[in-house]
């Protein structure tokens, strides 16, 4: 039994190579949008400690709203990370604003 070598033509091999091209390009895209984002990485207790220290202009141990200025992530939930209602923010509460 002899066998017969099939020699594929210029046009077959070029179609052969965009179908398998498509369809690594199509899995390709469908693994990308599956895997989830890496998470953002929590900010430590220094760096918090830091940044408090850094917007606390008069150094009074509190962020106004206008020392919050300085933190935009901050001054979006100002009075939401202001837990007592004082019109300014410890470090405390600028610790739990900073984690959540």
């Amino acid at each position: 039994m002899s066998r017969r070598f099939v020699r594929l033509t210029s046009f077959e091999a070029r179609s052969l190579l965009l179908i398998a091209g498509v369809t690594l390009g199509v899995a390709g895209s469908a693994y990308a949008q599956s895997t989830a984002a890496p998470a953002k990485p929590a900010a430590t207790d220094t760096e918090i400690t830091a940044a408090f220290t850094k917007a606390d202009k008069n150094a009074d141990g509190k962020l106004s709203k206008d020392e919050a200025t300085t933190l935009p992530a901050l001054a979006a939930k100002f009075d939401s990370a202001d837990a007592d209602k004082d019109g300014t923010i410890s470090a405390a509460e600028f610790g739990k604003a900073m984690k959540m």
